[in-house]
């Protein structure tokens, strides 16, 4: 029996490990390409198609396999997320981009809370939308999720919501750039770019659009704001603990990969491996994370996001408002005093 159970589950893994080899084919489409859509992205699409078509189709014995990918291979990817960063490269950016990363993070995270009360949200939407905008996108996403639990479409929604804003803010930026209505140079510009906008592929994007001193700055503040998700997992893990039962301790979910997440940016400071077997692990990295949306996708149907309803979309809107605004007020007049 349990040799069955482990070949069952073994079809639900291998079925979303195909869905993500055609993620990655389709993401390097040149349209999808200049969209700047990841392969996580592309990935939670084809996962939703899938729920919406064929689900109901296939044996239920594979469900665990789906589960464990959106679980297990989620938390492996998000440790190995640390291989794209090192604390030289924090450091070597200065005071300027990580005080600003922390007033964007912290300002956003308590914005989203406090405005996804005032919709009457549910509160798992609130904290994944939050978490999305203000870290890493997708990525954050996936990482709250461990901490949260939440309902697998409650994820899909916060990323839907993400993408679409940070998309959006990525032909924004440089349009607003060469037409001098920011008033920022290069510097404060790759700042306010790397502080606010979503996804690191957004921020890339923009980036390249911009040129090479813009992206290479942004690129940094960005990942400045990457490495903030380890200490937020373990802030949210410690706040949304509970109260404890009558006589019973409280029980603190402690987010154990953010703690790997650490330490690999620490090992990969130290500049022990060879970049090329770096890019490997990144892009094996990246096909794990890529596996763990396409699963979350494969949870989430079109009554999911109708139950949801339009306030998590009103959430990120109000959190998009303020990154753009408030990001650029302090890249503008607080960058400069730093």
């Amino acid at each position: 029996m349990a040799s069955e159970a482990r070949k069952s589950m073994l079809h639900g893994v291998l079925l979303i490990a195909l869905f993500s080899c055609a993620a990655f084919y389709i993401a390097d489409f040149d349209f999808i390409r200049k969209l700047s859509f990841s392969p996580l992205i592309v990935g939670i699409v084809l996962g939703m198609l899938y729920a919406n078509s064929l689900r109901n189709n296939l044996p239920e014995t594979w469900v665990p396999g789906i589960k464990f990918c959106s679980k297990q291979v989620l938390r492996l990817g998000i440790i190995l997320y640390g291989f794209r960063l090192t604390f030289q490269s924090v450091i070597a950016v200065g005071t300027e981009a990580i005080v600003i990363d922390l007033i964007i993070v912290t300002l956003t995270l308590l914005i989203g809370i406090g405005a996804g009360r005032l919709l009457k949200l549910d509160r798992d939407l609130s904290l994944l939308t939050a978490t999305g905008s203000a870290i890493c996108g997708a990525a954050a996403v996936l990482g709250a999720e461990s901490v949260i639990k939440p309902q697998p479409y409650k994820t899909a929604v916060a990323v839907s919501t993400v993408v679409i804003f940070g998309t959006i803010a990525m032909f924004l930026y440089p349009m607003l750039y060469r037409s001098g209505v920011t008033g920022l140079d290069e510097t404060g510009m790759g700042v306010y770019t790397g502080s606010t906008l979503h996804e690191v592929a957004h921020v890339v994007g923009a980036g390249n659009a911009m040129g090479d001193k813009i992206s290479d700055t942004a690129i940094i503040v960005k990942m400045i704001r990457v490495i903030l998700l380890a200490p937020v997992l373990l802030i949210m893990s410690f706040l949304i603990g509970g109260k404890p039962a009558p006589g019973q301790k409280r029980k603190v979910t402690v987010p154990w990969f953010a703690f790997g997440f650490i330490a690999v940016i620490g090992f990969n400071s130290l500049n022990l491996i060879p970049s090329s077997i770096v890019n490997y692990i990144n892009g094996f990295d990246t096909f794990l994370l890529t596996m763990a949306m396409t699963a979350l996708g494969a949870e989430t149907s079109i009554d999911k996001f109708r139950q949801a309803g339009a306030k998590p979309f009103l959430l990120a809107a109000i959190l998009f408002v303020w990154l753009m605004g408030g990001g650029y007020l302090l890249a503008r007049y607080l960058g400069p005093l730093l």
